[in-house]
Parts: C-alpha cells; sequence; structure tokens
C-alpha cells in the first residue's frame, strides 16, 4: 500500500517555529577556523581530482600497454595506479586530521559556552526543569550534533566536488552513455526528500525519551533515590517503568534506522542495474560509437564511483535535516535570558572591609505571576548582629534569605549591604559576603579536602584543620584512616547528617564571609547532634552579621534582633524578651509548638 508524505512531529514543528535554526548561526560556528576550512577544501579537491586519474590510467594499461607489450609504459602506468592511491590515502588522511581537530575546538567551545549560559540561570529555571533534560541537552544533543561538523560538512563538500568531477569525466569518456548513466539522479532526489521527512519525525521523540532515561537514571540511583526506593517498595516498579522506557527507545533507534530503507534499497538495485545496460549499449552499434575496452571499463568505474559520492550526499542531507531540531534545542538554552541578570556595571565592593550591614527596603516577592509570598518588608539588620525570623510554614523566610545571597531576586523593593543594592554587586563578589549554611547540605563526590577547597583554593593544610576545629569535627576526620583525603561518598552519605552539616559550616568558615544566613540549618537534626552543630554555628558566627531562620527557642532566644513573619509581611519584631513578655505573635508561636522549646 502507498504511504503518503510522512508528517513532521507537531512537538517538532513548534520547536522549529519558535527558535528556528538560522544557517548563518551555524556557519557562525566555522568562522574562528577560516583558514583550516580553505586547506580543507583544497585538500578535498585535490584527492577528488588526483583520484580521476585512476580509470584513465586503467584505460591506457587495457588499449595500449597490454595490447603492444609496452613492459616500459606499463610498468609508468601500473605505478601510476599506486602513486594515485597512495596520495589519495594520505590526504584523506590529513584531511580526517585536520578536520576532527577543528570539530572538537568547535564542540568544545559549544559545550563550554552552554554550560556557563546554564550555569547563569537562576535556581527558579532547574527548579522547573528535569535535571535529565539539562543533561541530555549538554550531552546527547551536542553529541548528535557533533558528527555534523566534524563529517557532514565536509562529507558534503568532498562528495559534491568527486560527484561532479566524476561526472565530467564521463562526459568526457562518452557523452551518449552518461546521459544514462545519469538518469538515476532525479528519482534519487526525491527518494532523499522522503526518507529526510521520515527521519526528522522521528529525532525529537528519540531525545525526549533519552533525555527521560537520564533523569530515571539519575533519581533512581542516587544515594537518596535508592534509599526512597527501598524503603517504599518500588524498586521492582522503577525497574519496569525504566525496562518500559528501554523498550520504547528500541523502537525508536529501529524506526531511526530504518526509517526509509526500502526506498534507499531500491536506489541501489537501479544503481546496480545501470552497468548491465551500460554494457548492452557498448554492445550496439547505434550507442557504442567505436567505445574501446579501455574506455569501457574505465567509464564503468567511474559509474561504480560515482555511486558513492552521490548516496553519501543524499545520506548527508538526510543527517542535516535530523540534526535541525538538535540545533534548534542547543540555540534555544543558549538564548535563555538569565532571570537573575548579572549587573553590567558592578559596583566595587571589598570583601575584607565589607562590614555587612543589610537592609530590606519595601522589599516584594513573588513567583513568577503569582500572588506575593512578601510584601513591604523593611528590615535592618545591623554589621556584626543576629538576627533570628520565625514564623509558620509558608511565611516566606526561607525566600526572605535567598533574597541576600540572590537565589531570586526582589520583585519589588531592594536588599543592600552597606548601602549597595545586592543586583549591583558581582555575583563572585556577593558569593565571598553572603555565605549560606542551609537544612539541605551538599557535599560533592570527593575528599574531604576537595570539598573544604572549594570554598577556599588556595588553603594551606593548617586552615583546613583549623576549620574542622572550629567546626567541632576536627578529631572525627582526624581519626579517619585516610584523614583528609577520606571520601565523602555521594552527596555526602558516607557521614551521618550532622557531620555533613559540620563538613558544611567548616567549608563556609574557610570562606569566612561577613553576612551568614543560616536556613533550618539544625531542623532535621537530632537532639544530641543539633548541639555538636549548634556549637560549630555559634563559633561561626561570631563577628559576622547573622540572618537566622530557625525553629529552637535557644537558637532563637539568643539573637539581638527577633522577626516574626506571617502572611508575607512582619507582624512584628524587637528583642525575643521583649516579644515573649508582649504576649504577641511570637508569644502565639510559641505557644502552639512553632518555636520549639530547648531540648532537655
Amino acid at each position: 500500500m502507498h504511504r503518503g508524505p510522512a508528517r513532521i512531529n507537531p512537538a517538532d514543528r513548534t520547536q522549529l517555529k519558535q527558535y528556528p535554526v538560522s544557517l548563518r548561526r551555524i556557519a557562525a560556528l566555522f568562522a574562528p577556523h577560516k583558514v583550516t576550512i580553505v586547506v580543507v577544501m583544497f585538500l578535498i579537491s585535490a584527492s577528488s581530482i588526483i583520484g580521476l586519474a585512476q580509470p584513465f590510467l586503467l584505460r591506457g594499461i587495457l588499449d595500449t600497454a597490454l595490447p603492444q607489450q609496452d613492459l616500459p609504459l606499463l610498468a609508468w602506468l601500473a605505478g601510476g595506479l599506486i602513486a594515485v592511491a597512495a596520495a589519495t590515502a594520505l590526504i584523506g588522511v590529513v584531511q580526517t586530521w585536520m578536520t576532527t581537530g577543528m570539530g572538537q575546538k568547535i564542540m568544545h567551545t559549544l559545550r563550554i559556552r552552554l554550560f556557563r549560559h546554564l550555569q547563569r540561570q537562576s535556581l527558579a529555571f532547574f527548579t522547573r526543569t528535569r535535571s535529565g533534560e539539562v543533561q541530555s541537552r549538554l550531552n546527547n544533543d551536542i553529541a548528535g550534533m557533533q558528527s555534523v561538523i566534524t563529517s557532514t560538512a565536509t562529507g558534503v563538500a568532498a562528495n559534491l566536488t568527486t560527484a561532479v568531477a566524476t561526472a565530467a569525466a564521463m562526459l568526457a569518456l562518452s557523452p551518449r552513455l552518461s546521459l544514462l548513466a545519469l538518469v538515476v539522479i532525479p528519482p534519487a532526489v526525491w527518494f532523499s526528500r522522503r526518507v529526510a521527512l521520515l527521519r526528522r519525525d522521528i529525532t525529537a521523540t528519540l531525545q525526549g525519551e533519552l533525555a527521560a532515561m537520564n533523569t530515571q537514571v539519575e533519581e533512581g540511583l542516587s544515594v537518596s533515590g535508592v534509599r526512597l526506593a527501598k524503603t517504599l517498595g518500588t524498586t521492582g516498579r522503577d525497574a519496569r517503568r525504566y525496562a518500559d522506557s528501554s523498550e520504547r527507545l528500541i523502537g525508536l533507534q529501529m524506526r531511526s534506522q530504518l526509517a526509509g530503507r526500502w526506498r534507499m534499497a531500491t536506489m541501489g538495485i537501479i544503481f546496480s542495474a545501470i552497468p548491465a545496460l551500460i554494457y548492452l549499449a557498448a554492445g550496439l552499434p547505434a550507442t557504442s560509437g567505436g567505445m574501446t575496452i579501455g574506455t569501457l571499463v574505465a567509464f564503468t568505474t567511474l559509474q561504480a564511483a560515482i555511486f558513492r559520492p552521490i548516496m553519501g550526499l543524499l545520506n548527508l542531507g538526510v543527517q542535516w535535516v535530523s540534526a535541525l531540531a538538535l540545533f534548534s534545542r542547543i540555540f534555544e538554552y543558549l538564548d535563555l535570558v538569565p532571570e537573575i541578570a548579572a549587573p553590567s556595571r558592578p559596583v566595587p565592593l571589598d570583601p575584607a572591609t565589607v562590614r555587612g550591614e543589610v537592609r530590606f527596603e519595601g522589599v516584594r516577592f513573588a513567583y513568577d505571576a503569582g500572588p506575593d509570598v512578601l510584601a513591604g518588608i523593611d528590615l535592618a539588620l545591623r554589621a556584626g548582629t543576629t538576627t533570628a525570623v520565625v514564623g509558620p510554614t509558608g511565611a516566606g523566610k526561607s525566600t526572605l534569605g535567598s533574597l541576600v545571597s540572590r537565589l531570586a531576586d526582589v520583585t519589588g523593593g531592594r536588599v543592600t549591604i552597606d548601602g549597595v543594592d545586592v543586583r549591583d554587586i558581582a555575583s563572585e563578589t556577593l558569593a565571598r559576603i553572603v555565605g549560606v549554611v542551609s537544612q539541605e547540605t551538599y557535599l560533592v563526590h570527593a575528599s574531604i579536602r576537595e570539598n573544604l577547597l572549594l570554598a577556599a583554593p588556595g588553603a594551606a593544610e593548617g586552615e583546613l584543620w583549623a576549620a574542622l576545629a572550629a567546626a567541632r569535627i576536627a578529631d572525627l576526620v582526624a581519626g579517619l584512616p585516610d584523614g583528609l583525603d577520606t571520601l565523602v561518598g555521594a552527596r555526602g552519605h558516607r557521614f551521618s547528617g550532622g557531620e555533613q552539616q559540620r563538613l558544611a559550616i567548616a567549608r563556609t568558615i574557610l570562606r569566612n564571609p561577613r553576612v551568614l544566613i543560616l536556613d533550618e540549618a539544625t531542623s532535621a537534626l537530632d537532639n544530641t547532634t543539633e548541639a555538636a552543630v549548634q556549637a560549630a554555628l555559634d563559633h561561626l558566627r561570631v563577628g559576622r552579621t547573622t540572618l537566622t531562620i530557625a525553629h529552637r527557642l535557644s537558637t532563637v532566644e539568643q539573637a539581638d534582633q527577633l522577626a516574626v513573619l506571617a502572611g508575607g509581611t512582619i507582624a512584628e519584631r524587637g528583642t525575643p524578651a521583649r516579644l515573649r513578655a508582649a504576649g504577641g505573635a511570637y508569644a502565639r508561636l510559641v505557644a502552639a509548638g512553632a518555636v520549639l522549646e530547648p531540648a532537655a
């Protein structure tokens, strides 16, 4: 049954419509490599021209050297065949070396650009985007584009040059037979268009399935994911879900490889039938034109040679069309405008001389177009003092802390440090001024030493031990067989929650920030562990401006200032003792257990 034209995947059509791929933009990737491209084009042309000498040398052997027993001529012609083969092989090696090097440099540049651009995206971007999707675009999509950059572009030039030169040589040998041999090209072009559409339909679906599998691996085989699956008893269900995705991938890969194969097989049959027709035409007086055996062999050699570049051009065209969706996906991410923009003219601020006075001035914040989470926040944190923030769940406490470190930006008003809007401070400078210790500690899968050096790459070993001592964990690390070189494991799970927190605190101590955000840093710990971590935090707070989001009464009562958040606004503020005595919002939170009494 005849099938109609393949339909483009609606998601792919939307992708290309919203993010069209400019050929000029693709060409710009090659701009820094103009000299290499010129040399490669020269090598391609030289290889094509040199290769055409082979059938003419063969004709000389068959028509002249062998019939006339001319041994010197035979030796020269045979040597010429060997020289042509050696020259084209050598040129091919040099061309491959140059194109591969150029392609790898382009891919390196593209990877680094995309990685750095994604680093500039807000925390909200990664919250709403599957990590598997990000990995797929950074790894799978760029890998898919790599074949286009390293082989497709030069392959088009090589095959086009070879096809044109071979066609010219065929015309020179026999214009009549050339018409018969080249008549296959128009249907080949038509077939290639149909195959291109078939394969482009599958590309986006295939990449989406790979992204989903990446997400399943990351979520299901991480320490936290395995722990969750084992405790919930979902290991079998997760394995079946992964197996289903893998089975769908088999079907997509099969469709991708087999798309259009029947059409291409038909083309192969047509190309194979052409030599038989040529031999038949050469035997007919009306079409032979007195053709010699050598000319016939040379012509059929050229006809066989033109098959490869023409089929190569058709296949390269299919690959190019399929790659357009990949280019679109990469450029879409590269064109993302960071929600938290870097300041165009950062205000110079020396972290070593910053006093650390933080002010919230008329601060409003809302997620996307939703209602205000914070509204009209006015709060001053004097340099070197501790301010505790309490309130019910969802009051906006953590959001308030994230505005200081610019994990999010205010919707209205401003947050300042020493009178400078945090939006006007370079991100690297702000990271040195503001340190964050949160409930969710993250340690990279490396040694304790490497985790600490993330905060201070130039720190000496003595400084590392001093930070560990201040965080009340030096004795534990010293007792480990590998000491500072002990691997912390995936996400730090080699250590308990309290030990992870103290390692994170040691890392922050090395950073030596003037402003410190403590976001529920001990809320997930047991009483004994919390006491050890709290002692480390007390040491860390000394001399720093500290914003503490806390739940323990003992922590809150030590603050110089207390603010109660309710409904996105400050319900009351003052010293903890005064607010407790006033019987207002803070006293009600204590009575309701929202602020817990210290453990006995």
